[in-house]
């Protein structure tokens, strides 16, 4: 199994014989992911509940597809720039990813309701459209460096907590089902200082003041399929369904090293010796699952449109494989390159339900303003099928909030073929304690001509958070992350 630390970077709980696993991290990280649209609604912060009329609808609020009184096709590719500023014991580092996608492609199929000569034409279910969208709805491109020199602690530290872990003898931490700790102690980074009931007790066998780096690299994304269908009646009110096949591929290579000074073992190290770690932490995971979503909007006046949603969890079948390594050198020459170990492991997870309301409000020819409020129940996502998912759902119980996330956006109508947008969301940090909110700034121009549209969105996105390269027992380093993302959409769509 894979090892995953508490709060994202690397990994340390692990029980002798049984499983490195964290898999509450990746429930979060395979749970925040958001509707993929059009580049008009990414422009209007995806305040699109109430909003209808608009491709995005088929993988948000289906109703919006009671709007459409033609057939409508559209693609949307995005370009991606990602930047994280990390400060690691008062040093600040900087890295970043530059990655063109294809985000959204679209097509809604519009069936009219055949009325019979001198009926009504007004009332009734007046269509019934269906719609396919293919989305990307999550990336994880990124890449992230730290570095800083350490005064409390050292990566020997956390690797005298993995063997203290297993206890017994020597020979028992070699055989045990956890390599860290017998890695820490056959490079010389730990050693045996003293017993206790369940065997020996293991210490660091380092200095502080060691200069640390982490260095990672992410790949990957998420995707959905939906197919779905919208209906509406009599001009005020619209319903909609849709089913959702999402898939999911995530690739992160993280190493973790030190420099320093050892303390005397024996005739093989010497004192104050230097040496350099790395360890090396890589995972790929892969997954597929299914989800629906029922929407409804309903207009109690001409100008104003009131529409709520339900997303359904997502059940995943996710398929994980992950490798860990150290390798220590010292100045000496001394070596100690320890093979790689693989893990596999599968497992199901399910992310949170989700609900939207919003109000949109249209100014004849001049466009329109909406707004929408977002639930989503973080706390309630579950892991299944594998020994451990009963300590990582605890986590999940005791870590993990449920949000309300908040969206505003506009469009206004500049002339007969141009538009301008604007929007913000707020999406609220469903972790207790640790880092904070999404704050999303958006603004774009649509122009419309005939039966041909484009529309390009500029989309600002930023957030904190703190990570740690290593989880000790006691006063784990913690490294301050800002996340900065600029992206970029252009939708090319077509009515026919």
């Amino acid at each position: 199994m894979k090892i995953q630390n508490i709060l994202m970077v690397i990994a340390a709980t692990a029980i002798t014989q049984v499983s490195y696993a964290q898999f509450n991290q990746d429930a979060l990280r395979f749970s925040r992911f958001n509707e993929g649209s059009t580049s008009r609604i990414k422009a209007i912060g995806n305040a699109s509940t109430a909003v209808g009329g608009d491709l995005s609808s088929i993988g948000g609020n289906p109703a919006g597809l009671g709007f459409f009184n033609r057939s409508e096709i559209s693609i949307t590719p995005e370009f991606n720039s990602s930047n994280v500023t990390s400060n690691y014991f008062n040093q600040s580092e900087t890295d970043g990813k530059e990655q063109l996608n294809f985000h959204n492609a679209s097509l809604l199929f519009h069936s009219a309701k055949k009325v019979p000569a001198g009926s009504n034409a007004t009332t009734g279910f007046l269509n019934f459209n269906f719609g396919l969208s293919w989305n990307r709805t999550n990336n994880f491109y990124d890449n992230l460096y730290l570095a800083g020199r350490n005064p409390n602690n050292s990566i020997a530290d956390f690797l005298a907590d993995q063997a203290n872990l297993v206890g017994g003898s020597v020979d028992d931490l070699n055989r045990a089902g956890n390599p860290l700790g017998w890695w820490g102690y056959e490079s010389y980074l730990i050693d045996s200082v003293g017993q206790d009931s369940y065997g020996n007790l293991y210490g660091p066998n380092t200095y502080t003041d060691a200069d640390q780096t982490l260095t990672r690299r992410r790949t990957g994304g998420q995707t959905e399929f939906n197919i779905a269908m919208g209906t509406n009646y009599s001009n005020k009110l619209y319903l909609g369904l849709s089913v959702g096949l999402t898939s999911l591929r995530y690739n992160s290579y993280t190493t973790v090293s030190e420099i320093g000074n050892v303390g005397a073992i024996g005739t093989i190290v010497s004192e104050g010796a230097e040496y350099r770690t790395f360890y090396d932490f890589n995972q790929q995971t892969r997954g597929s699952g299914v989800n629906f979503k029922l929407g409804a909007i309903y207009k109690p006046v001409e100008s104003v449109r009131i529409g709520a949603s339900f997303t359904s969890p997502t059940w995943y079948s996710i398929e994980d494989d992950s490798s860990l390594a150290l390798e220590t050198f010292y100045d000496g020459g001394d070596q100690f390159p320890a093979l790689p170990e693989t893990f596999a492991d599968n497992y199901n997870l399910r992310t949170p339900m989700k609900v939207n309301g919003g109000v949109a409000v249209f100014f004849q020819q001049f466009g329109f303003l909406s707004a929408d409020i977002e639930y989503v129940d973080y706390a309630g996502m579950k892991l299944s099928n594998y020994p451990t998912s009963g300590d990582d759902n605890q986590r999940i119980s005791n870590l993990y909030k449920s949000v309300v996330n908040a969206k505003l956006g506009g469009e206004g109508r500049l002339n007969e073929n141009l538009y301008l947008r604007a929007g913000y969301s707020y999406l609220a940090n469903p972790e207790e304690g640790i880092g904070g909110a999404t704050n999303v700034v958006s603004g774009g121009l649509g122009y419309r001509v005939g039966n041909f549209y484009v529309d390009a969105t500029y989309q600002n996105v930023s957030r904190k958070q703190t990570i740690y390269p290593y989880e000790l027992a006691t006063q784990s380093p913690a490294a301050d992350l800002k996340w900065t993302n600029d992206n970029v959409y252009l939708t090319l769509g077509l009515r026919f």
